[in-house]
């Protein structure tokens, strides 16, 4: 149903339009020319809040996007209550959960732009119950609050968690005991500690910390300078005074082994670290860092280039729990700037050892070296049975070297080979649709399970008439072994074919989940955030040296 709005609304809703359509094609033309690249470690907050919300009509949908690319299928989450596209809005940055009970019911964090125009973002989220084929996007976690960089888990019962940052630097941690269909705010707001690009894992043992929740974040804090690291003993409701990690590894990622042991990976002063503290288990005992290994991943992190205000990738940590014979491997894995490029390969490291010592660096993306090409965006995840599944973006196949399709490889040697690079999705250009930021996020992310994987990312598939271009969204898509056949790799020498982008296939009717029922008001430890009411319109939504990147 569309809006019907006054001739004054119409009038501010054409100056908008004027406005953000200019603002858009400078940003297009700035484009074409990649931005300088700069280094993540020399920054300022990726994250700050500099725009007040901006509130806009919404005139229009379309149907949601469904793009299909071989045997995989992404699948359109951030989508209104009838299950159609919202045209305007962006989203992008996004977190997937998937419940281990019931694999059917997963949820998407993401940074919500309820106007493309504005860079002022919110808590975004979408749920589905059918694995994947289906998304409901409640509202946001809170109305005309800031949040950003958001990082969603699981525990091994279900129960989903979020966390959030706040414009202070602060954060919040959110629970959701149904799927993720609604949200509890464990504290009041900023009350969780941390800081900017901050990550977390759970204690999912059956030891002394199980249920435990560890975060880190890198070094721009609510409680004062320096990467740290905090621990709550209680599910997330209180967190313990904040504690520095030596070496400062950054834009990481941390993961507990079956022994209890915690690991922290990040990039340090001096490219790589794992840091280990075998302690932040005992509730009882102040965490102490036992262990500092030095990982070389071919490479260091960057930001700037294709993704010109944000980071080009995190360093992303995981341990195998499989039980089996490669159980309590460590692995890192991550998109880097290899000595001399200024483009990306995804680069993936082991431990062996408890995390003692670090194999060489192996080269995950298959294609020819060409230091035109950009594999972005990497991260990876290990499945129950060991196997690891990695996904990222990639330009190899475009011929101007931007266009991006997200690519997937999965090994069952613990990393010491790597399945031919298959392409997942079609290809889409990761310049439109900023929402007056220009990046596509910092991250996307990967849970896996014994047959596959299960990817939220961001991807530009959807066209805006009222901008004559296309805009970010949020997709999901499964991975899996086999899937296809490898997409053939280019010569090292020819210049690669861009590969045709096949058209999506819309949703012809789109199924409608149920509203979702508001979370009761909880004890006064816990502030109430109830899911907001579905409408049939929601209210969506270089050298940068440093740039700013929430």
């Amino acid at each position: 149903m569309k809006t019907k709005l006054s001739t004054i609304s119409y009038r501010l809703l054409g100056a908008l339009l004027l406005s953000t359509t200019c603002y858009q094609l400078s940003a297009i033309n700035a484009s074409a020319q990649l931005a300088p690249t700069w280094k993540p470690r020399q920054k300022r907050p990726l994250e700050k809040y500099d725009m007040a919300p901006m509130y806009i009509f919404r005139l229009e949908t379309s149907p949601r996007m469904i793009s299909q690319f071989g045997a995989f299928i992404s699948y359109q989450a951030n989508v209104d209550a009838d299950g159609q596209n919202i045209i305007g809005d962006a989203a992008n940055e996004c977190s997937i959960s998937v419940d281990p009970t019931n694999t059917s019911k997963m949820a998407i964090g993401w940074r919500q732009f309820n106007n493309v125009a504005s860079n002022f973002r919110q808590g975004g989220w979408g749920y589905t119950t059918d694995g994947g084929v289906t998304w409901t996007f409640p509202g946001v976690l809170q109305d005309n609050v800031f949040r950003s960089d958001p990082v969603t888990n699981s525990d091994e019962a279900g129960t989903f968690f979020y966390l959030s940052l706040l414009e202070t630097f602060c954060e919040n941690m959110y629970q959701s005991t149904n799927g993720g269909q609604s949200w509890t705010e464990l504290q009041p707001d900023g009350l969780a500690e941390g800081g900017d690009k901050q990550w977390f894992t759970i204690d999912k043992t059956g030891g002394p910390g199980h249920g435990f929740q560890y975060q880190s974040s890198d070094g721009i804090n609510c409680s004062g300078n320096g990467v740290q690291f905090q621990r709550s003993t209680d599910g997330g409701v209180s967190w313990q005074a904040p504690i520095v990690i030596p070496n400062s590894p950054t834009d990481g990622t941390l993961d507990v082994d079956t022994n209890g042991n915690l690991f922290i990976g990040g990039e340090g002063f001096s490219p790589f670290y794992c840091v280990r503290s075998s302690n932040a288990q005992f509730g009882d005992q102040t965490p102490i860092f036992d262990q500092i290994t030095e990982v070389d991943l071919g490479g260091e992190l960057s930001g700037g280039g294709i993704n010109p205000a944000g980071l080009d990738g995190m360093l992303f940590l995981a341990i195998d729990h499989s039980g089996g014979p490669t159980n309590n491997n460590i692995y890192m894995l991550a998109s880097v700037v290899p000595p001399g490029r200024s483009t990306t390969d995804v680069m993936f490291a082991r431990s062996t050892d408890d995390g003692a010592t670090f194999s060489s660096p192996v080269k995950v993306n298959d294609d020819p070296v060409n230091p035109s090409k950009w594999h972005w965006f990497g991260t990876f995840s290990v499945a129950p049975n060991g196997r690891l599944d990695a996904v990222w973006y990639d330009t190899r196949n475009a011929a101007n070297n931007t266009d991006s399709q997200l690519f997937y490889s999965f090994s069952t040697d613990a990393g010491v080979t790597w399945s031919p690079n298959v392409a997942v999705s079609n290809a889409f250009n990761p310049f439109e649709g900023y929402p007056n930021q220009s990046k596509i996020g910092d991250y996307i992310t990967i849970v896996s399970d014994e047959t596959g994987g299960n990817v939220a990312y961001s991807a530009t598939f959807n066209f805006n008439p009222n901008r004559g271009q296309h805009e970010e969204d949020v997709y999901y898509v499964r991975v899996f072994p086999g899937g296809q056949l490898p997409t053939p790799t280019p010569s090292a020498t020819a210049s690669p074919t861009a590969t045709p982008t096949s058209t999506p296939t819309p949703t012809v009717t789109p199924t409608v989940t149920p509203t979702p029922t508001a979370t009761p008001t909880p004890t006064p430890t816990a502030t109430v955030r109830p899911t907001p009411t579905p409408r049939s319109v929601p209210t969506p939504r270089g050298r940068p040296s440093p740039r700013p990147r929430p």
